[in-house]
C-alpha cells in the first residue's frame, strides 16, 4: 500500500482537475526545472514531459529512454517538491500497468498514457488495468488517458478524426480514467464537442499557438492545459539567444534572475 503523502497528493491532484478553475501545468524535465516552476506563485501541480526528459539524457522521444531511467527521473522530481506530480509515461514502455505501479512507487500521482491508436479494446483494457493498479495501491491516481487521434490524423477528414477522439475518450472514461488528453491544434468548436461528449472537467489539452485562450477554455469546461516539450524549448531558446549575444560581444541580459 502506498504511503500517506502520496495518497494525499493524488487526492489533491484529482481535486484540481475536478474544480471549475482551469488547471495549468508548465511541464518540467529535471529537479532544477521542477524547483523553478514550483516556486512560481500560483503553481498548484507539476507535470513532466517525456520528450524533454529523454532529450536531457540524449535519447530521442518515443520510448527510446530505458523505462527504469525514466522512472528514476520522474521520481527525483517528485521527491524534490511538495506539489503533486503527474508524469508523461508515453505508451507505457510495453507494460502500461507495471510502469504505472513503478511510478506510484516513486511518488508519482498522475500520468499521461498514449493510446498510440492501438485497437480500441486493447487501449481501453490498458486503462482499466492501470486503474486497477491505482485501486490496489490505494491512490486516487489521475490517469490522463491520451488519444492520438489528432496527432496521428494525417490528411484524414477532421470530422472523422473528431469522432474517433470522442469514441476513444468515452471508452477510456468508461474504463475508469478521470480525464482524457486530446493533444492537437483544436478550435473552439472541436473543444466544445469534446467537453459535451466527456462532461465538464474531463478534457485536458495542450497549450499551443492557435488554440483558444486559457480564459475561454476554462469557460468551456476544460480541466487542464499543459505545455509538453515547449517549456524546454523556451528555456533552450533563451540559452541559444545568450550564446548569440555573447558571440556579438554582449553578455547576460539584465533581466536574468538568480534562481539557484
Amino acid at each position: 500500500m502506498t504511503d500517506d503523502q502520496t495518497r494525499s497528493r493524488a487526492t489533491t491532484l484529482l481535486g484540481l482537475h475536478q474544480a471549475p478553475e482551469l488547471l495549468t501545468v508548465v511541464n518540467v524535465w529535471d529537479v532544477i526545472s521542477a524547483t523553478v516552476v514550483a516556486d512560481v506563485e500560483g503553481t498548484k501541480a507539476l507535470a513532466t514531459a517525456s520528450h524533454s526528459i529523454a532529450a536531457s539524457y540524449g535519447y530521442a522521444d518515443g520510448e527510446n529512454i530505458p523505462v527504469d531511467l525514466m522512472i528514476e527521473a520522474v521520481g527525483r522530481i517528485a521527491a524534490a517538491t511538495s506539489l503533486p506530480v503527474s508524469a508523461d509515461l508515453e505508451g507505457g514502455y510495453g507494460d502500461p500497468a507495471g510502469t504505472i505501479r513503478k511510478a506510484i512507487g516513486v511518488g508519482i500521482v498522475g500520468a499521461n498514457l498514449e493510446d498510440q491508436m492501438r485497437p480500441l479494446a486493447e487501449a481501453a483494457g490498458n486503462v482499466e488495468k492501470i486503474m486497477k493498479v491505482a485501486q490496489d495501491e490505494g491512490v486516487d491516481f489521475v490517469l490522463n488517458a491520451r488519444t492520438d487521434a489528432f496527432v496521428k490524423a494525417g490528411d484524414r477528414d477532421p470530422a472523422e478524426v473528431l469522432r474517433d477522439a470522442v469514441e476513444r475518450g468515452k471508452a477510456y472514461l468508461d474504463a475508469g480514467a478521470p480525464v482524457v488528453f486530446v493533444p492537437g491544434r483544436l478550435n473552439e468548436e472541436q473543444v466544445s464537442t469534446l467537453v459535451e461528449a466527456f462532461g465538464p472537467q474531463r478534457l485536458t489539452l495542450i497549450g499551443i499557438p492557435g488554440t483558444p485562450s486559457l480564459k475561454r477554455l476554462e469557460e468551456l469546461g476544460v480541466a487542464r492545459v499543459s505545455y509538453g516539450p515547449m517549456a524546454q524549448n523556451v528555456a533552450l531558446t533563451a540559452l541559444q539567444e545568450l550564446v548569440e549575444e555573447v558571440q556579438r560581444g554582449g553578455g547576460v541580459p539584465s533581466t536574468m534572475r538568480m534562481l539557484n
